[in-house]
């Protein structure tokens, strides 16, 4: 069972980093509508409002109250997420609020000593609401997967990219369940559960970054696609460690070396798309939403390392 700073510490350090990345999401669908369905529209917009709201109530408690690993780890926020949501405003109309990124970059390092019961009624009741609109989220993107597939409705956005949304908003509501409960996972396991998923998602990212570049940017599509072919392959890798097939240590070292490189190309096209010198159909939003996960993906892999969990 947890103790009551761990509960603290994890729930707030998951809210950082997925209730902005779910607000994104929501962001990301909202854009992709056309204005025929402008119903999907405007409850995209109310769910980036409600996480908008889930993320302030987590920065307002976790002052003090979080890892200084994670506020370091550039998953939280990164040094281009203020201008990405100024550059993403201005060319959308839709007012981002950068007080919370701002109010992100202001907290400070360090960790509760002793859970106060009222600190942990107040995590425990922000849970229940992250939970709650967690499960709505999966359901919207559910039923706009199925309208996709169907032929019933278009939007901007690939199918392939509704499941991956899909799949991280599952992820944080099954770890946001566990905490929940106090139940403590098989560190073992969950590392190597974790890897397979966050490799797939990373080959994922280097296959929409392909697909959104402009045809003209003929080096960055071959990088971007040489990644893509990298991941699919470590993922392979991670779920034949799952069952023993494969060295599980080899696959760690393979896959943090992979992840540095993805994540350096990443912040080199986030700046890329900031000063307008790449070619791309890629808000900048984008950009530093998918650096962030890189960002976290490798923090994962050194916890694990450092823990030797793999």
């Amino acid at each position: 069972m947890l103790s009551g700073i761990e509960f603290i510490k994890q729930s707030l350090g998951l809210h950082l980093f997925f209730a902005r990345i779910m607000k994104e999401h929501s962001f990301f669908l909202e854009v992709g509508f056309t204005p025929r369905d402008a119903s999907f529209t405007q409850r995209a917009g109310d769910f980036r409002r409600e996480f908008d709201g889930i993320l302030e109530e987590a920065i307002s408690l976790a002052d003090g109250a979080v890892s200084p690993e994670i506020l370091q780890s550039g998953e939280v926020i990164t040094p281009f997420t203020l201008e990405a949501e100024k550059a993403t405003t201005f060319f959308t109309g839709i007012q981002i609020p950068t007080q919370l990124t701002k109010a992100e970059a202001g907290l400070a390092d360090g960790c509760v000593k002793t859970a106060k019961s009222m600190l942990e009624k107040k995590v425990f009741a922000l849970n229940i609401k992250a939970i709650k609109a967690t499960a709505a989220l999966i359901d919207f993107k559910t039923k706009i997967l199925a309208n996709v597939l169907s032929c019933k409705m278009f939007t901007l956005n690939y199918p392939l990219l509704i499941i991956h949304i899909t799949r991280e908003a599952e992820l944080y509501l099954q770890q946001l369940k566990r905490l929940q409960n106090r139940g403590r996972i098989n560190p073992e396991r969950e590392a190597l559960e974790l890897e397979f998923f966050w490799n797939r998602q990373m080959a994922e990212h280097a296959k929409f970054i392909r697909g959104l570049l402009d045809p003209t940017e003929n080096d960055l599509i071959l990088l971007a696609n040489n990644f893509g072919n990298e991941f699919d392959q470590l993922t392979e890798k991670a779920k034949a460690a799952m069952v023993s097939t494969f060295p599980p240590s080899k696959v760690t070292e393979k896959s943090l070396k992979a992840t540095k490189d993805l994540r350096d190309f990443k912040k080199q096209g986030t700046q890329g798309i900031l000063s307008c010198k790449i070619r791309s159909i890629i808000i900048p939003l984008l950009g530093d939403h998918v650096l962030r996960e890189a960002n976290h993906y490798l923090w994962l892999l050194k916890m694990f390392e450092r823990c030797k969990c793999i």
